[in-house]
Order: structure tokens, then sequence, then C-alpha cells
């Protein structure tokens, strides 16, 4: 199988799995986007604040599109936007009940989907990795010997 065979191979299981999410975000009534930064907002790492700024990065989006997106969930009732205790001028976003329960559902079809899907997936990237790992070191070999 050449690199190229390889890596589309693997690029169709992501975007196999992605269409499945985007259809089940969009039969629970979300966008895929809400449905991302719900996501983002409850994956937070230990220490970082839930905040817009956090949350565009984390997403790849513009912060006026996190933003929209935040407005949109709060007027849904799925995120409520907090004052920072230290810090009145900072504002936190957190999931209220209805989120929580709607993330909940959500994920728990996403792991199925997984559980599925993670077979092909792993075998793309495994048929990925050794090709990756030569090319990474024919290319540190090519930059040493140029210095």
């Amino acid at each position: 199988m050449s690199d190229y065979q390889g890596l589309a191979e693997f690029r169709q299981q992501i975007r196999k799995f992605l269409r499945f999410s985007e259809r089940a975000v969009r039969a629970a009534g979300m966008e895929p986007g809400q449905y991302q930064l719900m996501l983002a907002i409850k994956g937070m790492p230990e220490g970082v604040r839930p905040r817009i700024r956090e949350l565009a990065n984390r997403m790849h989006v513009q912060h006026h599109s996190a933003v929209e997106l935040v407005n949109r969930l709060e007027a849904g009732g799925y995120v409520r936007r907090e004052r920072g205790r230290d810090d009145r001028r900072e504002v936190l976003l957190a999931l209220t009940p209805k989120g929580e329960r709607v993330l909940e559902e959500l994920a728990l079809h996403h792991h199925e989907e997984l559980r599925s899907a993670a077979p092909g997936l792993v075998a793309a990237l495994r048929r990925l990795m050794p090709r990756a790992e030569h090319r990474a070191r024919k290319a540190s070999s090519s930059n040493e010997s140029r210095s």
C-alpha cells in the first residue's frame, strides 16, 4: 500500500466517524459546532479555565465564532456564563443540567460508534505509522547532513 493510499484510508476512516457525529448531533437538535463547544467545556484539561478564548483555541475557531456558539447555546439553555470568583471581569462557561444530559447522551452514542469504528481506524493508523516513522528518520538525517 502506498503512502497516499494509507493517508487516504486513514482520512476516510476519520471522515466516516465525523459524518456519524454530525448526523447524531443534528438528530439531537444541535449543530456540530455547538456539540464541539459543549464537549470542549466538559473536557477542559485540569487547570485550564473554561473561557471563550481557551475554547476558541481548542476548537480552532475565531473568537467571535466561539462567542456566537456560546450565545446560541445559552439561549437554548445548554450553557451559562458565570463571573470568576477572584476576578469579576472574567467570564467562565459551564454546562447547565440540560447541557449535561444532552452531552452525556451524545457521548454514549459516540462511544458506541467508536467501538465499531476502532478496528478500521487502528488498522489504517498502523499501516501509516511505519512509513511516517521512516519519513521522519529520513528527514532528520537529511537535516543533519546539511548542518
